[in-house]
């Protein structure tokens, strides 16, 4: 199916309310000033204090709700697109529900777990959904705490990462312009240890937790073996996606990645031909906020001025798996 009519009615976000500048990121990681910036061009980040995930999704769905002048009635599901889970069960979207004082609403809430293409891949699956009728307006939360999870011997890693979330409602465009043209999802389980945590889960249980064992619960990410397999396999797949509505790159008002370092998005655009114009580039003032900085970027866009009614969106990324997932949309 293509040409889904469904359309963004609302953006939110919500930032947690400790800053971290990239000063104090090279302090953290005993690394010569500048390093932090230099090697990932993140400025700033915020990381939790107080908040939990689902407190931070709540309120970046109530800001979305808002912007979309809808109620939380006006919701027919609600799903979070995050790849870190406040804890194993429940999942994280009956949590967020929770925090919006909608316990007992009766409104169905589940997870979409992508990794880094969670929201791209809810709001492939959702829209769906939503083109057929069985759901009026869906609430997409993706809300990341990267910070608690973090290896600090990766410096390179440890020193990308953010936390906060973003949410977007999906309705039904009727006969506007809005939809999606089409949208991809392609996984190469060859890179599918490149990137993960190890521990918490049945494999290695939360209980087997030792102080010699830490780092098997945290973040362990494999930068180099991550960009190669993106460098060589992105070309092909974006070229699939552009054949598939019959688009040339420079179609579109604007391009949506997901934020990785700042190297990889500069040589991944100029391998791609996307122009610094079309670009849309958060990672400086917020970091990697993993399956939330799409979300985020596009609420950014918004904000700024940056998309209009109309115009043709492109998202793209890869997560762990190793994936790579887009959305070609009109706004």
């Amino acid at each position: 199916m293509t040409d889904m009519k469904v359309r963004i009615a609302g953006t939110g976000i919500y930032l947690p309310e400790i800053l971290v500048t990239d000063a104090e990121m090279d302090h953290r990681l005993q690394v010569k000033p500048g390093w932090v910036r230099k090697k990932t061009n993140v400025h700033r980040r915020r990381f939790v204090g107080t908040e939990t995930a689902s407190q931070m999704g709540a309120v970046a769905a109530k800001r979305a709700l808002e912007a979309a002048q809808l109620e939380f009635a006006d919701i027919d599901c609600l799903v979070c697109t995050s790849a870190t889970m406040q804890q194993p069960i429940p999942c994280t979207a009956s949590l967020i529900q929770e925090a919006l004082g909608q316990g007992k609403s009766g409104v169905p809430s589940f997870d979409i777990n992508s990794t880094c293409l969670s929201f791209v891949a809810g709001m492939d699956v959702m829209s769906y959904m939503v083109h057929a009728g069985r759901y009026r307006r869906v609430l997409l939360v993706s809300t990341e705490v990267a910070s608690k999870g973090l290896n600090w011997e990766q410096k390179e890693s440890a020193a990308l990462f953010g936390d906060g979330a973003a949410a977007v409602v999906v309705e039904r465009s009727g006969e506007g312009a809005s939809r999606i043209l089409h949208a991809a999802m392609n996984t190469y389980s060859a890179g599918a240890h490149h990137s993960e945590i190890r521990g918490g889960g049945s494999g290695l249980h939360a209980g087997e937790y030792k102080e010699e064992n830490d780092s098997e619960f945290r973040f362990d990410m494999k930068g180099e073996a991550i960009f190669r397999m993106a460098y060589k396999l992105l070309p092909d797949f974006m070229e699939g996606v552009l054949q598939a509505t019959g688009s040339a790159i420079g179609d579109y008002r604007l391009v949506v990645p997901h934020q990785g370092s700042a190297m990889a998005m500069r040589l991944l655009s100029r391998k791609l031909g996307i122009s610094d114009e079309q670009l849309m580039n958060i990672t400086p003032e917020f970091g990697n906020v993993i399956a939330a900085s799409i979300p985020m970027a596009l609420h950014e866009a918004i904000r700024q001025g940056r998309m209009q009614r109309g115009d043709r969106i492109l998202l793209f990324g890869t997560s762990a798996g190793f994936s790579i997932g887009a959305i070609d949309l009109v706004y």
